[in-house]
C-alpha cells in the first residue's frame, strides 16, 4: 500500500483548518486546485439583423445540445443511468418551447443580442422556479441557470477547459453544476469541496456515486494563493486542513491508510456468506436503475437484485414502451443474473419523475398525488402491458414483482385480479411463464398500520424508507431548508420497520429494506436484531454491509 510521494516532503508550519458538512466519507490527501468559473459578463447590445441573431442563437443551442449529449454518455459510463439522467433533463429544458420562445421574442421585439436575451430569460425562469412551493421545482432554478450559462459561454466563445491539471487534485469551488462535476476525469479527482451546495443536490449524489470524499458549505475561501498547496479532506467529519502540520498529517495519513486497507479487505469478502457470528443469514441484494447496472451488481458480489426501478424504460422513451421493448430489458437482466433473484418494481412514475406523454396534470403536492400504483390501477392497459412483459421474462430467470405506494388491502386484491387476467391471456396464447413471488413496497404509514392484513395477501414486503420517512415526518427530503429536521433515525421510523417485520413473520412471509436506510451501516446491527430478512443497497455498498453482517452477533 503506497501513500502519495509528496507526503514525505517538507512540512509547512502554518496550518489552516476549515470546516463544512460531509456529503460522502473518505480521506483525500493531495494538491488543492481552485476551480473558478468563467464570469460571463453579458452586455446589452442593439442589433440590426434580427434573423441573423436568431440563427446565431439556434446554432449555439444545437452545440449545447451536442455537449449535453456527450456529458450524458460520459456520465452513463462513469456513474450510471440514474445519475446521468440530469443531462437528459437539461437537454429537455433547453428544448422547452417556453424557454426558447422567450429568447426569440426578446431578440425580435427588443432587437437585442442573443446572449443578453438568454441571460434575461435565465433570470426570469430561475426566479419563477425559486418562487414555487415545491422543493423539486425550486431545484430547477439551478438547472435553468446551468443551461443558460452553457449557451452564453458558447455565444461569447468563453468556454473553459476543465482538463487543466496533470495530477490528481482536490477541487475547491464556490459550487459545481452537475455538468462540471461529471467532466472531471475520475482518476484526476481526489475530493470535492464547495462553499455552497446541499446534501441532496445532483453534484452531491454524483460524488457519492463516484466514491469521492465530498464536503459542502465549507468556510474555505477561494484564495489563488491556495492553489497547489497540500490539502487534506476528511470526508467523514467535514474538516479540511490546508498546509497540514506534522501531527495532523500523521493522524490523517493513518486514517487514509485505514481507508485503503479497508477497501482491500472488502475485496476479500467476495464469495463469502452474508451470515452473522451466531449463524443468522441475510439476503444482501443491490438496487439498480437499468440493465447496464447489472455489471456493478456482479462486480460487487450482490446475491441478487432487490430493487429494479422499471420506470427507466418510460423515462428514456418518447412514447409508452412496448411490451416487446420491456420484455427484452427484463429478460436481459434475468439472464445476466443467472438464476439469482431479480425483484422488479412496477411503474413508479409521478411525484418528481414525470413523463410528458403520460399527460399528467400539474399538482400542488405531487408526492401525495397521482403516482405509481394509482396510475396503474386507473390506466390498466399500461399496467397490463408491463405485467405481460414481466411474466414473459420470468421464464428466463428468477423474477419477482413488487408494487409501489400501496395503502390498502383492496388495492392489492385489485392488483392480483389484474395479474390473474394477464396470466390467463398468456396461457390462452400458449406463452410460457412462471408463477412468481408478488410483493408490495411498504412506504406509507397506512401500509405500515395494515401490514398484518397486507401480509396475508403477498409473498414479501420491501420497505421503501425514503418515502416512508418523508411521509411519516411530513418533511420533503429534497428541501435543503429542512435538513436539520429530517431524521431518518427517528424512533417512529425504526418502530414502523420493526412492526412491519413482525407482521410479515407472523404471516410467514419475508421482509426487506430497499431504501437508502438499508445502506446505513450504523443501523445494520439494529436491522439484524429486528429480524429483517433482506437488505438491498447500492452496488458500491454491498461489501461494506457484508462486513458488518459478518461481525455482528445478534444473540448478545
Amino acid at each position: 500500500m503506497q501513500l502519495p510521494e509528496f507526503l514525505n516532503s517538507e512540512r509547512r508550519s502554518q496550518m489552516l483548518k476549515f470546516s463544512g458538512s460531509s456529503v460522502f466519507g473518505g480521506v483525500a490527501i493531495g494538491k488543492l486546485f481552485i476551480f473558478q468559473k468563467n464570469e460571463n459578463k453579458v452586455e446589452r447590445r442593439h442589433i440590426e439583423d434580427v434573423e441573423k441573431e436568431t440563427e446565431r442563437f439556434e446554432k449555439a443551442k444545437e452545440k449545447a445540445l451536442e455537449q449535453l449529449q456527450g456529458l450524458y454518455e460520459k456520465a452513463l459510463k462513469d456513474v450510471g443511468e440514474a445519475n446521468a439522467m440530469i443531462f437528459e433533463v437539461h437537454q429537455m429544458m433547453l428544448e422547452d418551447l417556453d424557454y426558447q420562445d422567450s429568447i426569440h421574442y426578446m431578440i425580435k421585439e427588443q432587437q437585442i443580442n442573443a446572449e443578453f436575451a438568454v441571460a434575461q430569460t435565465s433570470d426570469n425562469f430561475a426566479e419563477m422556479f425559486a418562487a414555487m412551493d415545491d422543493a423539486y421545482m425550486q431545484g430547477r432554478a439551478a438547472d435553468v441557470r446551468d443551461i443558460s450559462e452553457r449557451l452564453i459561454s458558447i455565444l461569447t466563445d468563453s468556454q473553459s477547459s476543465l482538463d487543466v491539471f496533470q495530477e490528481p487534485v482536490v477541487i475547491v469551488a464556490e459550487d459545481l453544476a452537475p455538468s462540471e462535476t461529471v467532466q472531471f476525469e475520475k482518476d484526476k479527482l481526489l475530493a470535492i469541496v464547495t462553499r455552497q451546495g446541499s446534501a441532496n443536490s445532483h453534484t452531491a449524489i454524483l460524488a457519492r456515486t463516484m466514491d469521492i470524499p465530498a464536503v459542502i458549505q465549507a468556510d474555505i475561501g477561494l484564495d489563488p494563493e491556495y492553489n497547489g498547496k497540500t490539502v487534506i479532506v476528511d470526508g467523514f467529519t467535514g474538516d479540511i486542513y490546508l498546509d497540514p502540520d506534522e501531527e495532523t498529517s500523521k493522524v490523517m495519513e493513518a486514517k487514509l491508510a485505514d481507508c485503503l486497507a479497508e477497501k482491500e479487505l472488502l475485496q476479500q469478502l467476495k464469495g463469502k456468506e452474508d451470515v452473522t457470528l451466531d449463524g443468522k443469514h441475510l439476503k444482501l441484494y443491490a438496487n439498480i436503475g437499468n440493465p447496464g447496472d447489472v455489471a456493478n451488481v456482479l462486480r460487487n458480489d450482490a446475491r441478487g437484485i432487490g430493487l429494479f426501478r422499471s420506470e427507466f424504460l418510460y423515462l428514456e422513451s418518447e412514447d409508452f414502451p412496448t411490451e416487446e421493448e420491456q420484455f427484452k430489458a427484463y429478460k436481459a437482466v434475468a439472464e445476466n443474473m443467472a438464476g439469482k433473484k431479480v425483484i422488479i418494481r412496477t411503474l413508479d412514475i409521478g411525484a418528481d419523475k414525470t413523463v410528458d406523454y403520460f399527460k399528467l396534470d400539474e399538482e400542488e403536492n405531487p408526492a401525495m398525488g397521482y403516482r405509481a400504483i394509482r396510475i396503474c390501477l386507473t390506466q390498466q392497459e399500461i399496467f397490463k402491458t408491463q405485467l405481460r412483459a414481466l411474466y414473459r421474462a420470468s421464464n428466463y430467470g428468477q423474477i419477482a414483482i413488487m408494487f409501489p405506494m400501496i395503502i390498502s388491502v383492496e388495492e392489492v386484491r385489485k392488483i392480483k385480479k389484474i395479474v390473474e387476467e394477464v396470466k390467463a391471456e398468456l396461457t390462452e396464447l400458449a406463452v410460457p411463464f412462471k408463477d412468481v413471488e408478488l410483493g408490495v413496497m411498504i412506504e406509507t404509514p397506512a401500509a405500515v398500520m395494515v401490514s398484518d392484513e397486507l401480509a396475508k395477501e403477498v409473498d414479501f414486503f420491501s420497505i421503501g424508507t425514503n418515502d416512508l420517512t418523508q411521509y411519516t415526518l411530513a418533511i420533503d427530503r429534497q428541501n435543503a431548508k429542512l435538513g436539520d429536521f429530517y431524521n431518518a433515525h427517528h424512533p417512529a421510523i425504526l418502530k414502523m420497520i420493526e412492526m412491519v417485520v413482525k407482521n410479515a413473520h407472523g404471516a410467514g412471509i419475508w421482509a426487506g429494506i430497499c431504501g437508502e436506510l438499508g445502506a446505513d451501516l450504523s443501523l445494520t446491527e439494529t436491522f439484524l436484531k429486528m429480524g429483517v430478512d433482506e437488505l438491498s443497497v447500492s452496488p458500491a455498498m454491498v461489501l461494506r454491509v457484508r462486513k458488518i453482517i459478518r461481525e455482528t452477533d445478534t444473540s448478545k
